[in-house]
């Protein structure tokens, strides 16, 4: 049996894979025309943000089974993957930690200009401390827009690290716990000194934080984003930048090109390249994770956290 890896994963799952007499394929790059190539004699599927196209399941033979490294499957072909009869399952929650800690650092670092101050000493440049304000989190409030594993995460480290009052945005979410709900994304926005986004990208949720959201900000507000790029309207985003109505922004995800575009001039955005799990720990907990499903699949097994379960029900 073979298993397509269409981006590299931690070596701790390839090895889980041979270990179970699976031969990894390693793609030599997730393009989908090479992806198309590589496909037609494997039985699973490893892949990250590069998804599988319906060009690459239409040149799959014996494909059984996808799986997404990772919690996000939007760029998996759903209609395709039925059509053929292939599962896919993904693996949400394993890096969130990792990817919550990059959320707490992004807030610290803009509340604190910790970029900005590193290229002013690096340059020279004196007098950096007295030219802008800086804030602390403690005792302040938070919106975490999205109460999945790296919402929670988030929500509880900054309240039990800074004493930072919680404030739940997430409709979809059936119990916050002792945090206080907010009814509404309005209600909530214009309670918060920080407002940190970890919900997914769907129709109701695209373009989210666009000009209505940013005017219901407190002026001074700190945005972070680790989740998804689609959530914020940059237009509206730059907007509100150019009437200095943010007190810092940090982007781990956003639109192609768009530190080097007119959000890269304001010293108060931080860009990080999608750094959230890309961690030692993270990268191995997720790939071997990733090879378990394939592993669980090709053994005849329903994966667990299988999207497409009604696929299984009629594959022979």
């Amino acid at each position: 049996m073979k298993c397509l890896v269409v981006q590299p994963i931690h070596e701790a799952g390839l090895e889980l894979l041979r270990a179970r007499g699976i031969h990894p394929v390693l793609c030599p790059s997730p393009d989908m025309e090479t992806v198309a190539a590589h496909i037609s004699d494997c039985d699973a599927v490893i892949t990250r943000d590069a998804g599988l196209k319906a060009s690459a399941f239409a040149a799959a033979d014996r494909l059984r089974v996808v799986v997404v490294h990772g919690a996000g499957h939007d760029s998996v072909d759903k209609a395709a993957a039925a059509e053929n009869r292939v599962v896919i399952a993904n693996t949400p929650g394993i890096n969130a930690r990792s990817v919550a800690e990059l959320a707490i650092g992004l807030a610290i670092a803009a509340a604190r200009a910790i970029p900005s101050a590193d290229r002013s000493e690096r340059a020279g440049r004196a007098g950096f401390r007295e030219s802008i304000r800086f804030t602390e989190l403690s005792g302040k409030t938070a919106l975490i827009v999205g109460w999945g594993a790296i919402g929670r995460d988030v929500g509880r480290m900054l309240d039990h690290a800074f004493g930072m009052r919680i404030v739940v945005y997430s409709p979809r979410a059936p119990d916050v716990g002792n945090y206080t709900r907010a009814n509404s994304l309005a209600e909530g926005l214009a309670q918060a000194d920080l407002i940190s986004l970890h919900t997914p990208i769907r129709a109701v949720t695209s373009n989210m934080i666009g000009r209505d959201a940013f005017a219901a900000m407190k002026p001074g507000a700190i945005l972070v984003n680790v989740a998804r790029a689609g959530l914020i309207d940059e237009e509206a985003l730059h907007e509100a930048l150019c009437k200095q109505r943010m007190g810092g922004v940090a982007l781990d995800v956003y639109s192609s090109g768009a530190a080097l575009g007119p959000l890269g001039d304001f010293p108060n955005v931080i860009f990080t390249p999608h750094l959230g799990a890309n961690t030692e720990d993270a990268l191995r907990r997720v790939a071997e994770a990733a090879a378990g499903h394939v592993v669980m699949a090709l053994s005849g097994v329903l994966p667990t956290t299988a999207i497409n379960p009604e696929v299984w029900a009629v594959s022979p």
